[in-house]
Order: C-alpha cells, then structure tokens, then sequence
C-alpha cells in the first residue's frame, strides 16, 4: 500500500497544511534562561561550547549566550563564546540579554567591540499593570529608561530587540507606546514574553496579530516579531506553535525546556514539531545529544517517558504492541515498524525502536 493510505492524518483534516506548518527562525535561551532555573548548575565553558555547536547543527539560528551585566563570569563566558563563533565561522547570530539600563548594555557592545561580530541586545522591561504597580513605574519613567539604552545600543551600531516581560498581561495601550516608541528609536526585533505563562493558544494568536496589525504595519518599518513563551500551565509549546500560526518571525526555546519556575518552551519538542510538519530542516540525529549535553552539564535528569529522547520514547514490553512492530518488521517494511506503534519515528532522531520482556508481554 501507499504509506498516504497507511496513514489518514487527521491532523490535515481541515487544510492540506497545518496552521502553523511555516519556516520561522528559532532563538535557543538554554545558556541564559535556561540557567535563570535555581536547581540547575552553570555549566563549563567547554559544555556550553558543544551546545553552541550542536545549536547550529540543529539550524537554531541564534542564541542568548547570557546576561553580561551579572559579573565577570558572565562577561567572560559571553565573551569566549562570541570568540568561538569568530573563529569557526559559525553561521549563528548571538544575543545577550540586559535591562533597559546601561550598566547592562555597555558590557554587550564592549564584547561586540572587542571581538569583532555584532550582538544583538535583547533589552527588557516589565510591562504589566501588576509588575508596574509593584514597582512603583509610571509609563513616563519606563520610556525614558528604554530610550537611553535602546539609543545607546543604536548609536554604538548594535541591533535590538526590545523585549517586554509579561507582555500576555499587558495593556495595549502600554504596549503601544513601549513599542512604537522602541521602533522609533531604532530597534527592529521587539520580543512578546509570557514571563510567567499565563497565555493561552488563543490568546497568544491575540496578542501576536495585533502587535503585527496595530503596532508593526503602522510603522513601516522592517521590523521582526519574536515569541518568548514559559510552561507554568503546561501550555509553552502549544502557545509557541500559536505564535507561529499567528505570524511571528522567531520562537525561543530551550533544550528539555529548563528554565525559570517550571521552564521554558521546549526547544527539542519545537524542532521535532515544526520538522514533522515541514517546517524545518536539520540532520535531528543530533537531539538527543544537544539533550544529553544539557542535561549533564546543567544537572536536569531526564525522565524516562520525556517525549522522544526519554529513555522509554521507543521503548516496549506490552505484548500487542510488540507484535505489530515485529509483523511490520516481517514485511520489510522499516518505515513502518518505526510508525505503527510511535507518532514520532525513531529513526528520525538516531534511535531504534526497542522492544523487551515484562508481565505486560502476554504469552
């Protein structure tokens, strides 16, 4: 038979292609946010070197490789890692994130100065009713604090992204006038958080179209839409693929999702997604070791039912399904054995599907 009529794929019940299904670039905060999580350990130098390169591997087109401003650790990890990217010529673009103030913007342009690429600085401030009610903002103070950075960043020759915390809680009008202003003074990538996962799919959708509709078009300006999103309901990669469908420009993620609070969007559950949809291209026998790396290196156990590179991702000793996977074996039909029992193909990511003995085998 036709592998189509071995498969009715409900997922194209209502388009030939899934809303979602479209290239965009993928942002991996792994070495930033991902280390913001105070159960995991900062990993060496060397670590976070082999991450970056099976980053690229995996075509994740740029990375956040740390915040600068927090000491001289930082500054000299960002700092190793742009070098790493000079010297190898990675086809990879760094970012380095720093409030809207310049104690943390300047040691960004002096790492760009000094190594010779441009970092984009991915400059945040809080802008919800709640974050500016606990602080004491008004929205006067907070443009004013955005501009000084922001016009810093420009005039030094940097790119920006204007990213704004807790933008899934935020006024439109705030965000208006954060944004627009943003725009106005020079940067060209503005960053939409759901700092502390309160989105839906649907209102993520919301969010993005008018950013695009009310804010973007109006300004003619060519400017990019990213997606930061967080799990705290368990929504960050349903909400990420929302973003996309809606139209942003690029997604961040992080490997095994580790992050603040409960984490961030997965990042190796975003490629396999957006791959098995068409959507991305990249050699994935490369995930579970961009998997491993991070989870040694930061010390995030994986368990064993994580999707895909969890140990028991193809892993069976249930008698039924066994079967099938043999019978399809029998055949000699490999494409099919690594389907009838798995929505997600073994081979795909280097694995095998694996089958073994338990109370569950039968007879």
């Amino acid at each position: 038979m036709d592998r189509d009529e071995l498969i009715h794929d409900w997922n194209l019940s209502e388009s030939d292609v899934l809303p979602w299904a479209r290239r965009v670039d993928l942002n991996d905060e792994t070495l930033r946010d991902g280390l913001q999580s105070p159960s995991v350990t900062d990993p060496s130098i060397e670590a976070k070197i082999r991450l970056l390169h099976l980053m690229e591997g995996l075509r994740i087109a740029s990375g956040d490789l740390g915040l600068p401003g927090a000491g001289p650790r930082a500054v000299e990890d960002v700092t190793r890692l742009c070098q790493e990217i000079v010297d190898s010529k990675m086809d990879f673009r760094p970012n380095c994130a720093a409030r809207t103030v310049l104690a943390d913007v300047r040691p960004i342009v002096e790492i760009s100065q000094k190594v010779g690429i441009p970092i984009e600085v991915s400059a945040f401030i809080g802008s919800s009713p709640i974050r500016m009610f606990a602080e004491g903002w008004t929205v006067d103070r907070m443009l004013q604090t955005s501009e000084e950075a922001v016009r810093f960043c420009v005039d030094e020759g940097q790119p920006v992204m204007f990213v704004t915390e807790d933008t899934t809680r935020a006024d439109p009008e705030v965000l208006k006038a954060l944004y627009g202003s943003a725009i106005e003074w020079g940067a060209r990538r503005l960053c939409l958080s759901d700092t502390v996962g309160h989105a839906t799919p649907e209102g993520t959708r919301a969010l993005v179209r008018f950013v695009r509709e009310e804010i973007v078009a109006p300004s003619g300006e060519p400017v990019k839409v990213d997606w930061h999103g967080h799990n705290d309901r368990g929504l960050g990669l349903a909400n990420a693929l929302a973003a996309i469908e809606a139209g942003v420009d690029q997604v961040h993620g992080t490997a095994l999702g580790i992050g603040e609070r409960v984490g961030n969007v997965q990042m190796d559950l975003l490629l396999v997604n957006l791959t098995l949809a068409g959507a991305h291209e990249a050699d994935l026998t490369q995930l579970p070791e961009y998997c491993r790396i991070a989870s040694e290196a930061c010390g995030v156990p994986v368990s064993c039912t994580y999707p895909v590179v969890g140990s028991d991702a193809f892993r069976t000793a249930t008698g039924v399904h066994a079967a099938a996977i043999i019978k399809a074996e029998a055949k000699g039909a490999a494409w099919l054995a690594d389907r009838i029992y798995s929505g997600v193909p073994a081979s795909m990511v280097g694995r095998n599907q694996e089958i073994e003995i338990s109370p569950m085998s039968g007879l």
